[in-house]
């Protein structure tokens, strides 16, 4: 009787349990992920939120005074660099820099003498104002090359620049200019796109590559700052560091026509 009893005991039980409601399963949702905040990038140094640099060209390089060049032309923009660096360089690295630009005044000079007939004699062909617009290049080059907010950088490139030209030999010094041009223009490049980044126009890094070359070079490029005309590039060794210029910001509308 007793095991009857508990026999259906254990069965009502039994069926109270099954009818028990069963636990809910409830779902666990992650909480969304907030994206960290992407700092916006700072004003580079050296720069003006009203100043004026050129516009990205469509594959992301800028217009610059050193493009499309031809082998004289390569040579004598890379002289120009070169000196303005020895002008204006200051800090550890200015003694070398005015020692190696010297140098290579001496070591090259029958290679340069020839790269600044050939490349006026290209201006020549373009008609009887060649001189006037000869002497408006070569300004608009040294203004290029003059822009301070790129000095430092540019300086170190210089100095990298002048101590490789060391081992060059003359018929190298066209192969040497066309490579290392593209080294001394960047930092003025780099701060450009560094500029648009700030003021929301980033533009894609170019990929730099050899490309056909038309005769006379392209007057389309930026400057902001006043530098003295040059009126005629002369071949003349640095005797000595030049006082620092304590130049005024100041843009040329002409250089953008």
């Amino acid at each position: 009787m007793s095991r009857r009893f508990a026999l259906l005991s254990f069965t009502a039980l039994a069926l109270v349990a099954g009818c028990a409601p069963k636990p809910k399963t409830v779902a666990v949702v992650a909480p969304p992920v907030v994206a960290a905040p992407v700092a916006a990038p700072a004003m580079p140094k050296g720069a003006s939120p009203t100043m004026v640099i050129p516009v990205a060209l469509p594959d992301g390089t800028y217009p610059t005074p050193n493009r499309n060049l031809t082998p004289a032309a390569k040579v004598w923009h890379l002289r120009a660099a070169l000196n303005v660096a020895a002008l204006a360089c200051r800090g550890p690295q200015e003694g070398a820099i005015i020692a190696g630009y010297n140098t290579m005044l001496s070591a090259q000079k029958p290679v340069l003498a020839k790269a600044e007939a050939t490349y006026a004699s290209e201006w020549k062909s373009g008609g009887r104002d060649w001189q006037d617009r000869y002497d408006d290049a070569m300004t608009r080059l040294y203004n290029f090359f003059s822009q301070s907010p790129a000095r430092d950088d540019f300086c170190a490139a210089a100095s990298t620049v002048l101590a490789q030209s060391a081992g060059v030999a003359a018929d190298a010094m066209p192969a040497f200019a066309a490579q290392q041009l593209p080294t001394l223009e960047r930092p003025f490049t780099d701060f450009y796109r560094a500029f648009d980044a700030w003021r929301g126009r980033a533009t894609p890094a170019p990929v730099y590559a050899q490309q056909p070359r038309p005769a006379l070079a392209s007057r389309q490029y930026a400057s902001n700052m006043t530098v003295q005309t040059i009126t005629q590039a002369r071949l003349q060794p640095i005797s000595q560091p030049v006082p620092p210029p304590q130049p005024r910001l100041k843009l040329d509308p002409s250089v953008f026509q």
